[in-house]
């Protein structure tokens, strides 16, 4: 097992394409990290440089505590699982499996023991004696899985392993990925385009935009506290609704107006604003969906479509010569509509206090992002290491006593 390391790391292609731009990381021993944004977002090359099949242009990247920038592939302890399963088709599940142990030579009692031990945890037992052709998606991806625990590598990289299957069948795998976390006491690199994937099974998400990390925090994190617009736009679904508004300071109390409508802050977002000096002035609002609310006053705006699912109702609207969806309640307990929302009406719209993002209008930064960053990073620095800041506090006193002391006796 090996914490991964990157120290400035970039990758450039033909001296013109940045794939990937001052990356710095630590990923625990241990952990379960999620690279993920949208396509080119460089998260793939990422994981490629761990594994070694590409060079990083600049930079240091650490396996423990080795730098493994010139180290091979094979020699690197990492096993991979791709995207289009790679499996051998002449080979059967078993011979999958136990292939990569063939070749670095282990016994063939060891061999057969780790590749049934393997196909117990995975479930796929009974298909041992079958050739890839004569499975499922499911499966072969279950057994391209299984050809990389086999290895029990220091780092288990994971490049979209889900993304070639139904929605069913991706809710299933999602579910016996996070039980093979459990069994597999290794380091898990995880790289998908999929946000749901990445909440369900990341202890971290690293979100990536144009090869640039945009943040790095637990999934309740970067949903709750989203370092920029980018990010509150990408994680969540339906996606973030951002209107055109403008905050006001009277009094020292912070309230945020769009349009006519107007409401006063929570204390939480109060005392950030205040710590961050945040001025007066136009600003970007963010509202999740499930926090809109739709009634007779507040933002104006027109129903468009409305899409049934099931216990709630995603209601699509125009306000602000934009598209916005609004979650709400679907039916009662008998299965009748609770609310009509006919096309074409108009309606209003409106949000509390404290379901508000605030971002720049210019750098699309969250206005209480620092302030948030700097309160979380005090919560760990007191439940990690809780001795340091006291030997910290010692060493200043020790230092205060020592400087009066040369005040005095200047020779």
């Amino acid at each position: 097992m090996a914490r991964v390391r990157f120290e400035q790391v970039s990758k450039f292609f033909d001296k013109s394409v940045t794939a990937v731009d001052a990356f710095d990381l630590e990923i625990k021993d241990k952990e379960f990290v999620v690279l993920v944004g949208p396509s080119g977002c460089g998260k793939s090359t990422t994981l490629r440089m761990i594994a070694g099949l590409e060079l990083p242009t600049t930079g240091k990247i650490y396996i423990g505590d080795k730098l493994v920038n010139d180290v091979l592939p094979k020699d690197r302890d990492i096993a991979m699982v791709f995207q289009n399963y790679a499996l051998y088709p002449h080979m059967t599940v078993y011979e999958n499996i136990a292939y990569g142990l063939r070749l670095r030579k282990f016994p063939k009692r060891i061999i057969d023991e780790k590749v049934r031990e393997a196909a117990r945890s995975l479930d796929i037992t009974e298909l041992l004696d079958r050739k890839p052709k004569a499975l499922s998606g499911g499966q072969r991806q279950r057994v391209a899985i299984g050809r990389a625990i086999v290895r029990e590598p220091q780092v288990f990289l994971m490049d979209e392993p889900l993304s070639n299957l139904d929605a069913k069948l991706r809710n299933q795998m999602r579910a016996e990925i996070l039980t093979l976390r459990e069994r597999i006491n290794t380091t898990f690199v995880y790289v998908t385009h999929d946000q749901t994937e990445a909440m369900t099974l990341g202890d971290r998400i690293v979100i990536m935009k144009d090869g640039v990390i945009q943040q790095v925090g637990t999934p309740q994190q970067v949903f709750v506290h989203p370092a920029n617009r980018f990010v509150a736009g990408f994680i969540g679904t339906p996606q973030m609704n951002f209107f055109r508004g403008t905050l006001h300071c009277e009094e020292g109390v912070f309230s945020v107006q769009v349009e006519n409508f107007r409401v006063v802050l929570s204390e939480e977002k109060q005392k950030r604003l205040r710590e961050q000096g945040a001025l007066p002035g136009e600003v970007i609002v963010g509202v999740r969906p499930e926090h809109l609310q739709i009634g007779d006053s507040g933002i104006s705006a027109r129903i468009g479509v409305r899409e049934m699912m099931g216990s709630s109702i995603h209601v699509h609207l125009t306000a602000q010569d934009r598209d916005v969806v609004a979650v709400v309640s679907g039916m009662d307990d008998a299965g009748h509509l609770l609310r009509e929302f006919p096309a074409g009406a108009q309606t209003s719209l409106s949000f509390s206090g404290g379901a508000v993002h605030l971002f720049d209008t210019e750098t699309e930064q969250n206005l209480e992002w620092k302030a948030v960053a700097a309160a979380e990073t005090e919560e760990i620095i007191h439940a990690e290491i809780p001795d340091v800041k006291a030997d910290l506090s010692s060493k200043k006193q020790k230092t205060g006593k020592l400087f009066a002391f040369l005040q005095k006796n200047p020779k």
